[in-house]
């Protein structure tokens, strides 16, 4: 198994492009600009796409559904039913309000978990066996506050924090598209090592302490 497509989820047009919601498509921008490739849009996946040619395998696929957000699916399940790429070949980047802003966890399957995107997803693809790259976001304590949360501006130190985690997991990519998965999520989830403690200041002598 290999990852033949990833998809990043967010809203369309300048009034979104910043929002917390949008940070996979943020982090499809980060592997385009990685990879060299050009999103353009495609009327036929209702979608900005790219397709990237990598030696010695299929060609890889790039998708930023312009549906917004709940309608998600029809865009990646477009996609993947012309190619022929099967659920467990699909990575999907999203928000994630479970998670701190620079935290940032790779599972496969799962639940929904309210997630609009998502959830169109797994009802367009008949199935939730896609990979998931969860892009924390943090949560703003109260469920009604939720929808107003998403759709807002991070602050600059949220909004660094996330793409410094969108970052780590590009030292990962050539781990995801290959479908080693296990070595992606350890090198992923791998927590920065500690700073060593400073080493101890010498203690100046007095002319009168050195005894030499």
């Amino acid at each position: 198994m290999t990852i033949r497509l990833l998809a990043g989820l967010g809203n369309p047009g300048p009034d979104y492009e910043a929002t917390r919601h949008n940070a996979g498509f943020w982090w499809i921008d980060a592997v385009a600009a990685q990879l060299g490739a050009r999103l353009a849009f495609d009327r036929g996946y209702q979608g900005l796409v790219a397709r990237v040619n990598l030696p010695g395998r299929e060609p890889l696929w790039l998708v930023e559904p312009q549906t917004f957000m709940n309608l998600s699916g029809k865009s990646v399940a477009g996609l993947a039913r012309f190619f022929k790429i099967a659920p467990d070949e699909i990575l999907v980047a999203h928000d994630e309000l479970d998670l701190l802003p620079g935290q940032v966890k790779l599972k496969q399957g799962g639940s929904h978990a309210g997630h609009n995107g998502l959830k169109d997803i797994v009802a367009q693809l008949g199935s939730a066996d896609f990979w998931r790259l969860r892009l924390g976001i943090g949560h703003p304590g109260v469920k009604s506050e939720v929808i107003h949360y998403v759709l807002k501006k991070p602050s600059q130190a949220d909004r660094e924090a996330i793409e410094a985690c969108s970052a780590k997991t590009l030292d990962a990519l050539d781990l995801l598209l290959a479908g080693e998965m296990e070595r992606a999520m350890m090198k992923i989830h791998a927590k920065p090592p500690r700073p060593k403690p400073p080493a101890p200041i010498a203690k100046a002598t007095s002319p009168e302490e050195d005894t030499r």
